[in-house]
């Protein structure tokens, strides 16, 4: 069977250890300068050797974005990001030509952004012969188009499956830009196109709609045709969301690699849909490979669907390797029976249910904030975030 890579994201540290623990292929994520997504923590060039020890170990490629516009004024700083991370990654996102020939000059292998909108296949020759290794092709494609670009010899393509659309698709937005002076084109967008609006004339009349969200796309959400999009040609498939957490992407990682590495049947397909009912979504749409997108496509809400949210209730304070015990310091309370989860930079993402809390030595069913206790847990890091989930929202 062919081996996809399943790419995943993230936006610091403990959504690249969940990332690698849960079966990516590779990573990309931005620094704290030129990347899309300046919300999310991203890294510095100092951290790069120690994304390299997480990855390497289970043979995970780095990719870094570098994928924003540049002005004349950054070169300088942008060519000094490429000399010293080149010998630190497997390749650079990027569609900018002044990134582009840095690269080259610097023998860096290159991939070309969808921000640069690749539709057609003149276009992905042109890049190509500029030394492409790759082109994460334009979202407004259907499968159809996707299968005949990918028929380049030499060039492999790059596609997303999962996450959130952008009301211009392939991103190339200036709505914050012209609203808020925080552009999307440098990883600034504030995402208006979420929020609700009122329709309305010169004369003051308004038009009454059905959606007031009348410019927020709904999520993608590929896994339903996933086997055709095997068919397309593709090489590689990107989950997007550097700016979700360590819960959002090990649970798209993990079905998403069981989905490449064999056929779902009916059942596996239906409980993963429902596993993503759970995290961060504005609903789901096919996007634009199998069919144009139609008022249906248009997210209802401006924040989540999502069934469950985590709750923030305290820190690993220390952890006991001889009897499997973490020390937790509580913000907030804790109860036997509740479903937890724990964060880390190292740990990424680990699941549990409180079945025992002690402290001062006694067993105790409920603890309150600001106490100190001990829960029974899987091996765990000092400063590891604990976080109650909340269930059943809807």
């Amino acid at each position: 069977m062919k081996k996809y890579e399943l790419m995943a994201p993230a936006g610091d540290f403990s959504m690249l250890s969940a990332a690698v623990n849960a079966g990516a292929d590779a990573v990309y994520f931005g620094l704290n300068v030129f990347s899309m997504r300046q919300a999310a923590k991203n890294f510095t060039i100092k951290d790069l050797d120690e994304i390299e020890k997480i990855c390497k170990p289970k043979k995970v490629k780095r990719y870094l974005t570098l994928n924003t516009i540049i002005y004349n004024h950054e070169l300088k700083d942008i060519e000094e990001i490429i000399k010293k991370a080149r010998k630190k990654i497997d390749g650079i996102i990027c569609w900018d030509l002044a990134v582009v020939q840095l690269c080259k000059k610097y023998k860096v292998p290159f991939f070309i952004s969808t921000q640069a909108s690749v539709s057609n296949i003149e276009s992905a020759k042109f890049y190509k012969k500029l030394g492409a290794k790759r082109i994460v092709l334009a979202r407004e494609l259907n499968l159809k188009q996707i299968k005949e670009i990918s028929k380049i010899k030499g060039l492999d393509i790059e596609c997303f499956i999962h996450g959130a659309m952008c009301v211009s698709v392939s991103g190339r937005c200036f709505t914050s830009q012209f609203l808020f002076s925080k552009s999307a084109n440098r990883g600034e967008c504030l995402h208006p196109c979420r929020r609700s609006y009122i329709v309305k004339d010169e004369e003051g009349n308004e038009l009454k709609i059905e959606n007031s969200r009348i410019f927020s796309a709904k999520d993608l959400c590929a896994l339903p045709f996933i086997e055709e999009m095997k068919k397309a040609g593709i090489s590689s498939f990107k989950i997007e969301g550097r700016n979700r957490d360590a819960r959002y992407v090990d649970t798209v990682v993990r079905i998403y690699r069981k989905a490449l590495d064999k056929k779902l049947t009916e059942k596996e397909l239906k409980d993963s849909l429902k596993e993503f009912e759970r995290i961060y979504n504005k609903g789901y749409s096919s996007g634009f490979y199998i069919k144009l997108p139609t008022a249906d496509d248009f997210s209802r809400t401006e924040n989540s669907f999502a069934t469950e949210k985590k709750h923030f209730v305290g820190k690993i304070t220390h952890y006991f390797d001889k009897i499997s015990v973490a020390a937790v310091k509580l913000v907030s309370e804790l109860k036997v029976g509740d479903e937890i989860i724990i964060i880390g930079d190292l740990t990424g993402i680990i699941s549990s249910k409180i079945e025992k809390i002690e402290m001062n030595r006694k067993s105790i069913q409920k603890a309150k904030k600001g106490s100190e206790v001990g829960i029974k847990l899987p091996k765990v890091k000092k400063n590891d975030e604990v976080y109650v989930l909340i269930k059943n929202l809807k």
